[in-house]
């Protein structure tokens, strides 16, 4: 009696990583797609941001409202990501670029989004829209 039990639970367990395994995989490549293909917006311009350790190649980034800009992610050295709540863009190594539209003109503060080490709190810029 045990040894059925015991072989049931591991047709069970097997099934049920199976089943986990095949969703994350399928999870995995649709994630690099990010919002941008959710929405089908095209960009007519793009920024990047560069990360080094604590902080951004530039301290401001200018975008024009109501134009479409993909906006994409590069992390030279360290572990960053960058975070504008604001305008609900978060990026990192795994999502590294979105399309968005700057809805409203205005300063919004660029933070980096993965705690890095001593220098994590200074490292900050401004997107500018105008």
């Amino acid at each position: 009696m045990f040894r059925k039990t015991a072989i049931l639970c591991s047709i069970v367990c097997a099934l049920m990583l199976s089943a986990c395994g095949s969703s994350t995989s399928s999870n995995t490549s649709g994630s690099a797609n990010n919002s941008a293909a959710a929405t089908n917006l095209t960009a007519e311009e793009e920024l990047v941001i560069t990360a080094t350790n604590y902080s951004f190649d530039q301290k401001e980034y200018h975008l024009k409202k109501g134009v479409p800009v993909k906006i994409t992610f590069k992390n030279e050295s360290g572990n960053h990501g960058i975070l504008v709540p604001e305008m609900k863009l978060r990026l990192d190594a795994k999502n590294s670029s979105q399309v968005i539209v700057p809805g409203e003109a205005g300063t919004f503060e660029v933070t980096c989004a993965i705690m890095c080490g001593s220098g994590h709190s200074a490292m900050s810029a401004t997107i500018i829209v105008e």
